[in-house]
């Protein structure tokens, strides 16, 4: 029953930053694991970054650990991704994802999407 939105999206030069939101609706979302994901358009979506209930635990993949970083404010039922050094690989649609377990993983099952935003990285 949860429905999450994201925005924060849009056009930035290599070595720039962006920060996108994800807001959720219908349900609390402390009680979803939650991440990211991203996908170019002919390539499967491919994980970005897991977030557990509490935010006690993260998760990033190696393409973008040191670069960016994952937060939940659980009173305010959003999530964030903090995006520093963008390189243009990083052009993809993100889409904000959830969980009944712990933690959004790479091989996860049964995630609720948001509708996904638009990252564009020029180099």
């Amino acid at each position: 029953q949860v429905q999450l939105v994201e925005t924060g999206g849009g056009s930035v030069q290599a070595g720039g930053s962006l920060t996108l939101s994800c807001a959720a609706s219908g349900r609390p979302l402390r009680d979803y694991g939650a991440g990211w994901f991203r996908q170019v358009l002919g390539k499967e979506r491919e994980f970005v970054a897991g977030i557990s209930w509490t935010g006690h635990t993260a998760t990033y993949d190696d393409s973008v650990r040191g670069r960016f970083t994952i937060s939940r404010n659980n009173n305010n039922n959003t999530m964030s991704l903090q995006m520093n050094s963008l390189k243009p690989e990083d052009t993809a649609v993100y889409y904000c994802a959830a969980t009944e377990q712990v933690i959004v993983t790479p091989t996860g099952a049964n995630y609720y999407w948001g509708q996904g935003t638009q990252v564009t990285v020029s180099s």
